[in-house]
């Protein structure tokens, strides 16, 4: 599986040669980031000391949608309360779904946001599973080099599994299944019911492909019902 690293604007070039270094350690090399220019100040390779090629292969992007146009699943990491995402995983919990994931897609993201604030509601939104670092100090914190370091670490084992032989599976389905659970949701006019459309945003990631297979057969079921 191909898993890029994605920044949305970082504000400090240390924290980018600090996760630049990271990625090189643990064997990935694609990273992209979004909205920000300090990546090219002086201090991003200083920091990222023998990281220099994936400095110069950076992809720069105007909003973070962009960043994931040619990627098929998206991971965002966030330090928030459970209490509005209530369905997320560990970095361990990561390994054995982005294993299943790579048998049938090829190109994953992790998104990582601002070092102040992290991601706003919309961009989260984009992910199709949402990653925290549990941890215990009262006032939980990793700094953006540090976090990187950890998902890098934990997901390093992605970098040898080959990509997926083709197939007849089209890596784009789960994309497709949330458009399509959505549109059902509108003509069965309960689109308004956000706790409704948070749970099913939240939980689609999650599915394996055989699932994610099913449930478009299931909706295609319930579709066809209702034009009757």
């Amino acid at each position: 599986m191909h898993l890029s690293i994605v920044l949305v604007s970082p504000a400090r070039a240390e924290n980018i040669g600090a996760a630049a270094r990271a990625m090189k350690t643990m064997g990935f090399n694609d990273l992209r980031i979004v909205a920000s220019e300090a990546h090219l100040e002086p201090a991003t390779r200083w920091v990222a000391h023998g990281s220099g090629e994936i400095i110069d292969n950076i992809s720069t992007y105007a909003t973070l949608a962009d960043a994931l146009h040619d990627i098929s699943f998206t991971v965002a990491t966030t330090a928030r309360s459970r209490a509005k995402f209530h369905y997320y995983a560990t970095p361990a919990e990561l390994v054995p779904m982005l294993t299943e994931k790579s048998e049938w897609i090829s190109k994953a993201a992790l998104v990582f946001g601002r070092e102040d604030s992290g991601l706003t509601n919309e961009e989260l939104e984009l992910a199709d599973v949402l990653t925290g670092v549990p941890m215990v100090a009262d006032y939980p914190s990793l700094n953006l080099g540090q976090a990187v370091m950890v998902y890098c670490y934990q997901l390093t084992s992605l970098m040898q599994t080959a990509a997926p032989a083709s197939s007849s599976v089209d890596e784009n389905q789960l994309r497709a299944l949330r458009v399509r659970a959505e549109a059902l949701l509108s003509q069965l006019n309960v689109a308004d019911d956000q706790k409704m459309v948070e749970w099913l945003h939240q939980r689609l990631g999650r599915l394996e492909q055989r699932d994610t297979a099913m449930l478009h057969r299931l909706l295609h079921d319930i579709e066809k019902k209702l034009a009757e």
